[in-house]
Parts: C-alpha cells; sequence; structure tokens
C-alpha cells in the first residue's frame, strides 16, 4: 500500500517540525525567532507558527521560553548565579519580560523560586528535581483536574 501526497507532505512537514522542536532543545539560549527557525527548515513563519501549534500544542516562541524557565529553575535551584545571570544565561534579552513570564509558569517571582526551592529540592537528585519542578501550563493544570 502507498501513501498519498498529502500523507507524504503532512509526514516531511512533521519531520521538520521535530528538527525545530530539537534545535530549539539544542539552541535555547541562542537568539532565535520564529523567522530564523522557518528559514532553516524553509517553511514561511506563519506556516511554521500554524504547523507547530497544531503539532505541539503551542507555538514555537511559547515552547522556546518554556525551554529557557526549565533551565532557568535548574540553575536557580543551584543557587549560585543572580537572578539577572540566570536571565541572560538561557538566552533572555529582558529581564522583565523574563520575570513575567517565570511567574506565569512557575506561579512566583524567579528570586522567590530561588529562596524556596534551594530548600525544597536539598538532598533530591537533579533528575527528580527537574520533574518535581517541571512548569506547568494553565491547559495542562485544567487537563489534570478533569481526568
Amino acid at each position: 500500500m502507498t501513501s498519498s501526497p498529502v500523507e507524504e507532505q503532512r509526514l516531511r512537514d512533521l519531520a521538520r517540525l521535530r528538527r525545530v522542536r530539537d534545535r530549539i532543545d539544542r539552541e535555547y539560549a541562542q537568539p532565535l525567532d520564529v523567522a530564523a527557525l522557518a528559514h532553516g527548515v524553509n517553511m514561511s513563519s506563519g506556516h511554521l507558527s500554524r504547523q507547530f501549534r497544531q503539532a505541539y500544542g503551542e507555538s514555537p516562541y511559547s515552547y522556546l521560553m518554556t525551554r529557557r524557565i526549565e533551565r532557568a529553575m535548574a540553575l536557580l535551584r543551584r543557587g549560585d548565579l543572580s537572578v539577572t545571570e540566570v536571565c541572560f544565561t538561557v538566552g533572555c534579552s529582558s529581564l522583565g519580560t523574563f520575570s513575567t513570564r517565570f511567574t506565569e509558569l512557575v506561579g512566583v517571582p524567579p528570586s522567590v523560586y530561588r529562596d524556596q526551592s534551594a530548600r525544597a529540592t536539598v538532598g533530591m537528585p537533579s533528575c527528580v528535581a527537574r520533574k518535581v519542578t517541571r512548569p506547568i501550563r494553565n491547559r495542562e493544570a485544567s487537563a489534570r483536574s478533569r481526568s
């Protein structure tokens, strides 16, 4: 049985979306924008955004910021960098945007998280701490409460 041309195109698009997601995972600390990501896989910015949202449930920018916040959480748990240093280390160029996005995803500002998490994860292996402290988006929280 052979695939239809539409199905073949869909599979090629999914492969390109995985490459974009993998690039975000690898290069989260680099200056990335949707235009550069789209150019890297020969798609338009609009098409990439629509397809990425359809495949992964969030925009490429939102996915990038979530990766940055997850990494920031790990750095803040270590406790040896200031919030400003963490902000720039994870690739954010604005402390205000970083703090706002961090608070939206985690529920507390980065400075509060740093103080609270240092005590909460003492003695916990980093792989467990990462799983336990992973940010939960609002739609994920509401989906979990329904199940």
